[in-house]
């Protein structure tokens, strides 16, 4: 498969089953695949009240705030209490915990990563300088802030790269100063 590009601003909303907020799929594998049997998947996701997170047995999940004043996500046995206020930051969690979150202000935009268990590993960077990108047969470029070069290709702010089934390396050079990139290998687990 080709390098597919995509715009946060034209990525399909779907409310969640809860109405708590909605996801943007950026991409998932394999093609087609729904939420029981994806074996990778990144997304945006508004969170715009509190309440529980959805529940992924074997997933390992990491999220990140984009956008917003953020969330405390918690589990009420105490083992997962986290503080997701400052931008760009990942965090990492089980998709087994019950997690349940509120709102530390407003709503707020998060970038997700889920991998299933055993099947795929998730590296997620985010840059902001120049960098090599170590070769992935999948993977996800996202310009959080800033205008960047990977390769041939310009992304604006808001602008991202996805490529699936075949081993791609990135040169990731930024346009400005204070600029961000999440870079996201898939490698298989």
């Amino acid at each position: 498969m080709s390098v597919q590009r995509f715009s946060r601003a034209t990525l399909r909303a779907m409310p969640w089953k809860n109405g708590g907020g909605t996801t943007q799929e950026i991409a998932s594998w394999p093609p087609g695949a729904g939420l029981d049997s994806f074996g990778w998947r990144v997304s945006i996701a508004t969170i715009a009240s509190a309440g529980p997170f959805s529940v992924f047995p074997g997933v390992d999940r990491q999220i990140m705030l984009l956008e917003g004043d953020g969330v405390r996500l918690f589990t009420h046995d105490g083992r997962v209490s986290h503080r997701l206020d400052v931008p760009h930051r990942p965090f990492v969690f089980s998709g087994d915990d019950p997690i349940d979150c509120t709102l530390l202000g407003g709503a707020s935009n998060d970038f997700n990563v889920m991998t299933r268990g055993g099947q795929w590993r998730a590296d997620v960077q985010v840059l902001d300088h120049a960098a090599n990108i170590v070769p992935a047969a999948h993977g996800v470029l996202l310009a959080l802030r800033g205008d960047w070069r990977l390769n041939d290709e310009a992304l604006a702010e808001g602008e991202g790269l996805c490529w699936t089934d075949h081993a791609q390396a990135w040169q990731a050079a930024p346009g400005s100063e204070d600029v961000r990139l999440v870079a996201v290998r898939f490698v298989p687990g």
